[in-house]
């Protein structure tokens, strides 16, 4: 499995609601149509700085997701709300554990 961790920093708080109902309504349902996906999680860590975690079965699954999230963001014109690019980090996970099984 592996992750993609995207940082997004500089939103003004303003936004904040406006941009979770339209990752919910349509970057949420987008990635979930992708061939490998397993989850995805939009995190508000406060201070202006948002979080999102997508697990994907391949790392070109997982490189595929930061395609179509900033392919939305241009389609959205969110450029004014997501003014900075966001922190890419990615990676294979290397432990899991859900509903007590390990992985």
């Amino acid at each position: 499995m592996f992750a993609t961790v995207r940082r997004y920093e500089g939103i003004d708080s303003s936004n904040i609601d406006e941009l979770t109902k339209k990752v919910g309504e349509s970057l949420a349902p987008k990635l979930s149509k992708l061939p490998g996906f397993s989850s995805y999680f939009l995190i508000d860590t406060g201070n202006g700085v948002m979080s999102s975690i997508g697990l994907f079965e391949t790392s070109t699954q997982a490189n595929e997701s930061t395609r179509v999230a900033s392919e939305w963001v241009r389609d959205e014109k969110l450029e004014n709300i997501l003014k900075n690019p966001p922190k890419v980090t990615d990676g294979e996970v290397i432990v899991h554990k859900m509903n007590g099984v390990r992985a």
